[in-house]
């Protein structure tokens, strides 16, 4: 009887077995294929260990990812929605502004008004005062014309029948006196009211330029707090840094919301037959506004995206111009655009006027060509001062160089 040591190897660890002597030749030609099939036991349940760890693992991984993306969303969500909220503060803010500005227009232009007013009524103040001293200097000598012609009592000359024809002659002269005194006298009172009536206008123009002055230092102040509010916002909306790819969908998104604004416009336009459109107008028409350009027709925008129009560097505040006469179609804020002007000039031709810091007309107003239709500014999250300027025919943008010279 002998005894047999076997030892096999597992990935774990080293097995050693004592077989006893007394196992029979049979079991000892069995024994290989019992150990053969527990090796290979072993063998699966390592595997399915592994397996299962594996799995573990990139169950972990999986998750650890979708929260990642979870979080990214919601990141995302916020920031939208914060960009929102913000983009609703600056289209109030550029309302604000517009509003005050617009006042400030009006203002400036009563205040015109008032001291032209001022001016003409001091000259008529001057003419009547000149007009009364005149008088009084001719009251005057008349007055001692009568003296010195002697103090004769009327009632005597009438009863005296001693020389008639000179007394006739005296009777004719003191009428032709009392007449041209008294017609004086009427002169010098009506120069008189009227230099107080002059005087009083005078003096309720002054005191109403005092007051559209102070109306005016008011309307500056709260313009400047309105814009020092949307400086604020727009440093809030410039943290909210884009990608390139979101920043080319808002665009696309602005520039779809445009194009959708202005074909609900185009159904509304009514046909003026004095609307003879622009086709016979190219190179004869002059600029909205004088400024640098900015931004050419065609060139890139972002992406793929184009500009369909010109950016014009202007003053804040200098007058727009409409390029010829026509319509006002749409007058209002537009997300990307600021405040903006819309004109139908007739047959399928559009100009439009963006970024601007207040509108002068409103929707259905008729504009003549040259005429002031808004003031430049930065709204719609402009940095600088500028005009955005479109035309279009048939709802397709042109080049506004073939038009304007």
């Amino acid at each position: 009887m002998f005894s047999i040591n076997l030892i096999f190897f597992t990935k774990i660890r080293f097995v050693h077995v004592d077989l006893p002597k007394k196992v029979s030749l049979v079991g000892r030609s069995i024994l290989p294929h019992l150990l053969l099939a527990c090796l290979l036991c072993s063998n699966v349940s390592l595997a399915s260990t592994d397996n299962e760890t594996a799995k573990q693992k990139n169950n972990a991984k999986l998750s650890n990812v979708l929260q990642a993306i979870a979080q990214q969303e919601s990141n995302i969500f916020k920031s939208n929605k914060a960009r929102t909220v913000l983009e609703q503060q600056l289209k109030k803010g550029d309302l604000a502004i517009a509003k005050t500005a617009k006042a400030i227009n009006d203002t400036k232009q009563k205040l015109k008004i008032t001291e032209q007013k001022i001016s003409i009524l001091n000259k008529e103040k001057q003419q009547l005062s000149a007009q009364k001293r005149a008088q009084e200097r001719l009251l005057a000598q008349q007055l001692r014309s009568a003296y010195t012609t002697g103090q004769y009592d009327y009632l005597k000359l009438l009863l005296n029948q001693e020389q008639s024809e000179k007394i006739q002659r005296t009777l004719s002269y003191y009428q032709y006196l009392n007449k041209a005194r008294i017609t004086e006298i009427d002169n010098f009172q009506a120069t008189i009211s009227q230099l107080m009536l002059v005087s009083t206008q005078h003096q309720e123009q002054i005191e109403q330029l005092q007051s559209l002055k102070k109306d005016q230092q008011q309307q500056r102040l709260s313009l400047s707090k309105s814009k020092k509010n949307r400086r604020t916002t727009l440093a809030s909306l410039k943290k909210k840094l884009l990608s390139s790819k979101q920043l080319l969908a808002k665009l696309k998104a602005e520039e779809a919301n445009l194009t959708t604004a202005l074909q609900k416009l185009t159904t509304l336009i009514r046909t003026e037959v004095n609307l003879t459109g622009l086709s016979k107008l190219k190179k004869k028409l002059a600029w909205p506004v004088k400024g640098r350009l900015l931004r050419s027709f065609g060139s890139r925008k972002q992406g793929y995206l184009k500009w369909k129009g010109v950016l014009l560097g202007a003053p804040i505040g200098r007058q727009v111009h409409t390029i010829h006469n026509g319509t006002i179609l749409f007058s209002d804020w537009l997300k990307g655009y600021g405040l903006l002007t819309v004109i139908d000039h007739g047959n399928g031709y559009m100009s439009l006027y963006a970024h601007n810091q207040t509108l002068l007309k409103s929707v259905g107003d008729r504009v003549e060509t040259g005429e002031p239709i808004a003031l430049v500014g930065q709204s719609g999250g402009q940095d600088q001062a500028s005009l955005y300027f479109e035309i279009r025919h048939q709802g397709k943008a042109v080049n506004p160089k073939l038009w304007c010279r």
